[in-house]
């Protein structure tokens, strides 16, 4: 029998998963979602629900509960039917995002049982690369491809000078991220949000978490700037922002470089990258983000991204159709 209760916000207060913190929860609550703490078998989990259109809403789960993995998928369905109680009468899913991850890309396999569906849009990227921190920095070095370590030499050598600061340098970063959602054609969060991100991260400091941004110049000209999140025995490369001169001085390579030196000194067991294309394609949009982060060694993970417990089967449909159209246009129309 699922045992569940539900909590408060700061009973969630477990750095190690960033998505699945107090933080978390409280940074969504500023920006339309409803965060909703519980403790599943005192495993801690973060849900956010989220209004839309008319009188409508969803649930969502970014990687909890914290601990479970592909042993306990059997019992998603009676954890999605212990939860809905809690959710408005006309949530019409409960969005799980999956926190286990394989070397082996099984993105074509069920990775929950019926009633659950794959989601027709992933929230978190399913793919990532990590990095194993217990390493000694030479070793670490030597786990990445010759080009990366040139490239990291090459940006110092060159001059480029990396300023660590925090909210203060985020409107010149802003700038920079904003040219590069152009460049890329992603879509971008507005700088309140960014703020605010930076402003909560003040206020949990004491309970593990610590968000950095970090400047790439060169003759004091603003190239690149990454912002981290160390968090427990955790980091994550969480944004990153580049111009389009200099790029032959290679600053986002210096960047990482110093993030992931950081993270070491700090005691942090893991550096993750957050994100890639799931494969080591030439004809993917991102592939050049892929080469860049693989570049850098470590393990390439693979999760099974999102999958959906309907609530209401027959509107849940209706959703799923026009999420596929809007994935459609933001994933390849706009691609093009």
């Amino acid at each position: 029998m699922l045992s569940i209760k539900q909590t408060s916000l700061e009973d969630l207060d477990n750095p190690d998963v960033l998505l699945q913190s107090g933080f978390w929860g409280k940074l969504k609550s500023e920006f339309g979602w409803q965060p909703l703490a519980f403790r599943v078998h005192e495993a801690p989990l973060l849900l956010l629900v989220r209004p839309f259109g008319r009188g409508f809403s969803l649930a969502y789960v970014p990687f909890g509960p914290v601990g479970w993995g592909k042993a306990q998928s059997a019992e998603f369905p009676e954890l999605a039917r212990a939860l809905s109680p809690y959710l408005p009468r006309n949530c019409l899913f409960i969005r799980f995002d999956l926190a286990w991850g394989e070397m082996e890309n099984n993105h074509g396999r069920p990775a929950l049982p019926s009633p659950f569906r794959k989601s027709t849009m992933d929230i978190q990227p399913p793919d990532t690369v990590i990095l194993d921190l217990s390493l000694s920095e030479e070793e670490i070095l030597q786990g990445m491809k010759s080009k990366t370590r040139y490239n990291i030499r090459l940006a110092k050598k060159k001059g480029v000078e990396i300023i660590e600061t925090g909210e203060q340098g985020l409107n010149d970063w802003y700038d920079l991220y904003r040219m590069t959602a152009a460049r890329d054609k992603i879509s971008i969060h507005s700088l309140k949000y960014y703020h605010q991100v930076f402003k909560l991260a003040q206020e949990y400091g004491n309970r593990g978490l610590d968000l950095k941004l970090y400047l790439a110049y060169h003759e004091e000209e603003l190239l690149a700037g990454n912002i981290v999140a160390f968090h427990g025995k955790g980091a994550t490369y969480l944004y990153g922002a580049t111009s389009n001169r200099k790029r032959n001085l290679m600053p986002a390579y210096a960047l990482q470089w110093q993030a992931i030196r950081e993270a070491r000194q700090r005691g942090c067991r893991s550096y993750d990258l957050f994100g890639i294309p799931p494969a080591d394609n030439p004809d993917h949009p991102m592939h050049g983000l892929y080469r860049f982060k693989t570049g850098f060694g470590g393990t390439i993970i693979h999760r099974p991204g999102c999958w959906d417990y309907p609530r209401r089967p027959l509107l849940y449909k209706g959703f799923r159709i026009a999420e596929g159209l809007r994935r459609y246009y933001y994933k390849v129309l706009r691609k093009r």
